[in-house]
């Protein structure tokens, strides 16, 4: 397993904060143990509470590539792990004479021609690479249990070619919005963390880290009326990088505090649903309240 640059949750927790993210104890614990003992990480959550950012922050500063899977319904073992190119092989076949062409077409199906995705990259990359399983929960049973296989060995046979193994296992961060349920089997492999909204001066703290353009009374302001926007029945909840975008969206406008007509104006940068924006319209004066200065 290649050397770590910290050697205890404190450490990470400040080098994770140089790169401006902003983890608490109990998730900076998660990454370290997941990244000492060599095992995936699940995390869970709402979206836009910053499941993704960790895989991409960890590939910065661990000074690895990102091999990002990104699942939606519908994908399969070929789109994931590998395919041959079809096209390149035809042009290889037509360019072969009639006489090679049988002698020769073992190798149509070498490594020359094979299409390598997230799964077979992460395997060949192996701790060289942070790999990313997004929204696992979009995909289906299936495609589930086939990534619970890859995962255990992190190892593929492909027919044609032979076996791949990774020598040492990428670092691994699979991702849930918790759209059904994923399976125990799974969850046993992984690790496992339920990233919740921060709290107001965390999320102010992350505000001001990712957007240090965006001074502290706006931050504040911003923060508190996501926070009252959470507390509706919304069908989708702001995460933190709408928080995020909101304070960007004022600053540009020339804003240096949040006020009502602002916050009408502005509103399609943090509620992104057509109901739910009726909805906090009807309420924006209790959302922002106090804060219109």
């Amino acid at each position: 397993m290649a050397e770590l640059p910290f050697d205890s949750v404190d450490t990470l927790q400040a080098v994770l904060q140089d790169h401006a993210y902003l983890a608490d104890r109990g998730l900076t614990t998660a990454i370290y143990l997941s990244l000492s003992l060599g095992k995936p990480l699940l995390l869970e959550g709402e979206a836009g509470v910053g499941k993704t950012e960790v895989a991409k922050v960890l590939s910065t500063l661990l000074h690895r590539d990102l091999i990002r899977l990104q699942c939606y319904e519908g994908i399969d073992a070929s789109q994931a792990l590998y395919e041959w190119n079809y096209s390149r092989q035809l042009i290889a076949v037509r360019a072969m004479d009639a006489a090679d062409a049988e002698q020769h077409v073992d190798d149509l199906f070498g490594e020359d021609f094979l299409v390598e995705r997230p799964l077979l990259a992460a395997i060949r990359a192996g701790d060289r690479a942070v790999l990313l399983v997004d929204e696992l929960d979009r995909a289906d049973d299936e495609f589930e249990a086939f990534l619970l296989e890859i995962l255990s060995e992190f190892a593929v046979t492909i027919p044609e070619v032979g076996r791949m193994v990774a020598e040492t296992p990428p670092a691994v961060i699979v991702t849930s919005n918790r759209t059904r349920e994923l399976h125990d089997a799974l969850k046993r492999r992984c690790l496992y963390h339920w990233i919740d909204h921060p709290d107001l001066a965390r999320e102010v703290a992350i505000v001001r880290a990712r957007a240090p353009h965006v001074g502290e009374r706006l931050a504040t302001e911003v923060a508190a009326a996501v926070e009252r926007l959470r507390t509706l029945d919304l069908a989708k909840a702001p995460g933190v990088a709408e928080t995020i975008d909101w304070a960007n969206a004022l600053v540009f406008l020339g804003a240096e505090h949040l006020t009502l007509d602002l916050a009408a104006d502005t509103l399609g940068t943090v509620v992104k649903d057509h109901e739910d924006q009726q909805l906090v319209g009807r309420k924006l004066a209790e959302v922002v309240g106090d804060l219109d200065g």
